[in-house]
């Protein structure tokens, strides 16, 4: 795909804007009007139209007569503009809702300077602009609630088309979408012969919603095949930012960075690659066994697959500017996706996941990335117990979801808060196998010895006044024999 910063991609494209004809509803001509107030209002209104009509972009150029379509250059110029003393960009970015990734340039044609804002359709929700939302209705700006059978219209776009059916990047040639897509990947990862011809590698491709055949000629990359077998997510522009971070900081804190990592390649062509840099920064524990010294992860591998697989496939991908990360501290790794959780993070193990990205969930679960719903959380889980490690942490912070996992601690060591979480994470990992948790599996999670049962006795009553836990059968006086479950069972 040529670069968008690329002058002659941009007059090419500045040439079939011109041919379209005068009422496209995601293309909108001017000369030099500069009021920033109207640029606001048809940035939203370009947005949901291009939206309407299936388009990936709408443009709002300058320099272009809006009759004939003839370019006659613009003495505006965007990266000069400004809304008092604020620069015109961060302005209109600030007023927009959803923040949606507009794009300024600026390029000169036969000499003639133009002016243009490239705008990503609108994807699940219409975009607004100061509160309210507008729409194209022929070549006038309009505000979307005049047309209720429109906004019905496009509300019903956004239900039916989800963000991995979308253009990432559209009109590419055959051999440019072999060089965008990581396709030895694809086929490996599936385990299928790679085929002979380039064509059997596209059909291929089309028939898994990797890409799809384009109206104007050549192909469109949809998102489902950029984000996860992208040979370089910088190259689509809207999912550059996607790409998953890892950051090593010194401590405990976020003060020091030792190194940091961003991976390029989709989430399926590099996965392999994000887990083995992990390995290769994640400290190690020294443990003593039948007099045998050795050294083993800290954390179980297994845990962190699952835990990536989560992060990148329940991400809420109309979030701008931000994308997965994971956090390597001395003493505990935070994992981090953009979006608040669908499910109450306390009921993650127990509670089958909403997906709000199913097909891509899908095919990493037939690539084996990712487990079957619900079960990699409870993995998680039980892994943590069988490493007797303290329990992982599921929160939801501001808009985002943070799962946890913490390095090795001893029963001393750990706070109430952590003893009761374990605690209650426990009893619900004992009920999704249908068992009950007692004193003593308590004792065993732990590694307790039974003459500790006093303190696990301790840590339950803890629990039960933490809300955390109940009385398996509440009519029972016994103590020694009592067994509990999670609040909510």
């Amino acid at each position: 795909m040529p670069s968008f910063d690329n002058s002659e991609y941009l007059a090419s494209l500045l040439r079939e804007l011109c041919q379209l004809p005068g009422e496209t509803e995601w293309v909108e001509f001017k000369h030099d009007n500069r009021d920033p107030q109207e640029i606001g209002e048809y940035i939203s209104a370009l947005a949901n139209s291009a939206a309407m009509k299936s388009k990936t972009n709408a443009y709002l150029v300058w320099g272009v007569e809006n009759e004939s379509h003839a370019v006659v250059g613009t003495t505006f110029k965007l990266a000069e503009a400004k809304k008092g003393n604020e620069n015109l960009e961060n302005w209109l970015l600030r007023l927009l809702n959803p923040r949606i990734h507009i794009r300024f340039v600026e390029f000169d044609v036969d000499g003639k300077h133009i002016s243009m804002i490239e705008i990503p359709r609108a994807a699940h929700q219409p975009v607004q602009f100061q509160g309210i939302e507008y729409i194209r209705v022929g070549s006038y700006k309009k505000k979307l609630k005049d047309y209720p059978e429109r906004e019905r219209e496009l509300w019903h776009i956004f239900d039916i088309t989800p963000f991995e059916q979308l253009v990432a990047t559209e009109r590419v040639e055959a051999s440019e979408v072999l060089k965008l897509l990581d396709y030895p990947a694809y086929f490996n990862l599936l385990d299928i012969p790679l085929p002979e011809t380039r064509d059997g590698i596209l059909e291929r491709l089309e028939d898994d919603h990797m890409i799809e055949t384009c109206e104007g000629g050549g192909w469109n990359i949809l998102n489902l095949g950029a984000i996860l077998f992208a040979s370089d997510l910088s190259k689509f522009r809207h999912l550059a930012r996607k790409a998953v971070r890892v950051i090593e900081y010194d401590g405990e804190g976020r003060v020091i960075t030792k190194r940091e990592y961003e991976g390029h390649k989709g989430y399926a062509a590099g996965f392999e690659g994000l887990i083995g840099f992990l390995k290769g920064i994640l400290p190690e524990n020294e443990v003593v066994g039948e007099a045998i010294r050795k050294t083993v992860p800290m954390y179980p591998e297994l845990a962190i697959r699952e835990l990536v697989a989560n992060v990148i496939t329940h991400q809420d991908f109309t979030m701008s500017g931000t994308g997965p990360k994971v956090e390597v501290f001395s003493g505990r790794l935070e994992i981090t996706n953009p979006g608040e959780p669908l499910v109450d993070p306390r009921r993650f193990l127990g509670t089958p996941p909403l997906s709000r990205n199913e097909a891509m969930a899908s095919f990493l679960r037939r690539i084996g990335i990712g487990e079957e719903r619900g079960s990699g959380v409870e993995k998680v889980v039980s892994l943590t117990e069988f490493y007797q490690l303290p329990a992982p942490l599921f929160e939801a912070v501001g808009s985002h979801t943070r799962a946890v996992l913490f390095a090795h601690r001893s029963f001393s060591a750990m706070t109430k808060a952590d003893r009761t979480r374990a605690c209650y994470l426990h009893a619900c990992l004992q009920y999704v196998q249908h068992k009950q948790m007692t004193n003593r599996t308590l004792r065993e999670r732990f590694g307790i010895p039974e003459s500790g049962a006093p303190k696990i006795s301790n840590l339950i009553r803890d629990a039960l006044d933490a809300g955390a836990i109940r009385p398996a059968d509440p009519s029972s006086l016994s103590k020694r024999h009592a067994s509990y479950v999670p609040y909510w069972a």
